[in-house]
């Protein structure tokens, strides 16, 4: 059996060699981006200032959208009580700021967290949630999301979010100049080389980003599942909780997330969406199974 500190310790390297993996890549788009326009690399440097100076921008405004079309609203500590009272204890136990608190009305038991840095900081939860756990199971589910902002997953997500929406947008000019027949200096002699480029940034680097951004969070999800067990001490409470979500996602009354897409499902406690086909490979969370069968299994 692995131990809590086990699990923290071995997903958080490999977070951070996907999170590294993930910026050599980055870059490596943008290189090619550059060369397919013919910019050299001084077109290159200027072309990271700007992306950087976007990502800095959209870093400092995203969690306050990601709010917004979420649907969430603040909550009322008079009318949610326990949910303020398990916050906040949690919150003390991981020696990190109380976030605040949100509600989302929506059937699906879900919940995620958000913001800039554990200084920063938000927790919405879903109305399905609160109806569906009792005071341990919303324990466990509270325990993970503040897990989330303790270890800066907050940070973490939202820069591979924005860099792969990033790499998406390079791609879509590259499908551009390719099918309309541009493609920086050279003209006929260096069509081949032009046409490989292309169709390198324009279809591979999509597909390539969305894997990256995947393992990143799956790696995340166990970790915070590992972290949020060692504050709550009862792993049990949070295995009881997945199945609960389990067992919704399986009733012909289960329904996505109003408001999940798939820029912001990433930041979901579970898969925001049914399960579907290629589930195991795409969707942005471990399946469920193998979540409880790690917290079974811890001590």
């Amino acid at each position: 059996m692995a131990s809590f500190f086990d699990e923290i310790s071995n997903n958080r390297w490999r977070s951070l060699l996907l999170m590294l993996i993930f910026g050599i890549f980055f870059a490596f788009i943008v290189f090619l981006f550059i060369v397919f326009l013919g910019g050299g690399l001084f077109g290159f440097g200027i072309g990271i200032a700007i992306i950087l100076i976007y990502a800095a921008i959209s870093y400092h405004m995203g969690y306050k959208a990601v709010l917004k079309f979420s649907g969430s609203k603040e909550a009322d500590p008079k009318q949610y009580p326990l949910l303020f009272e398990v916050v906040g204890g949690l919150a003390a136990a991981a020696e990190i700021p109380t976030p605040k608190i949100y509600i989302v009305n929506d059937q699906n038991p879900n919940a995620f967290a958000a913001g800039k840095n554990r200084k920063v900081s938000t927790i919405s939860v879903t109305t399905g949630l609160l109806a569906t756990m009792n005071r341990q199971e919303l324990e466990g589910v509270i325990g993970h999301e503040i897990s989330h902002i303790a270890n800066n997953d907050v940070q973490l997500m939202t820069i591979a979010i924005i860099f792969a929406g990033i790499i998406g947008i390079i791609a879509a000019f590259a499908r551009s100049f390719l099918f309309f027949g541009f493609g920086g200096r050279g003209g006929r002699n260096n069509f081949g080389i032009i046409m490989l480029l292309g169709l390198a940034i324009g279809l591979l680097a999509p597909f390539f980003a969305l894997l990256i951004r995947l393992a990143i969070s799956r790696r995340r999800e166990y970790m915070a599942d590992a972290n949020g067990a060692r504050i709550t001490r009862d792993p049990g409470s949070l295995a009881s909780a997945l199945k609960k979500i389990q067992a919704y996602n399986a009733s012909p009354n289960a329904r996505n997330v109003m408001h999940a897409n798939e820029v912001n499902c990433s930041m979901y406690f579970s898969n925001p969406f049914r399960k579907q086909s290629l589930y195991n490979l795409f969707s942005t969370h471990p399946p469920i199974e193998e979540r409880i069968k790690k917290l079974e299994t811890m001590y």
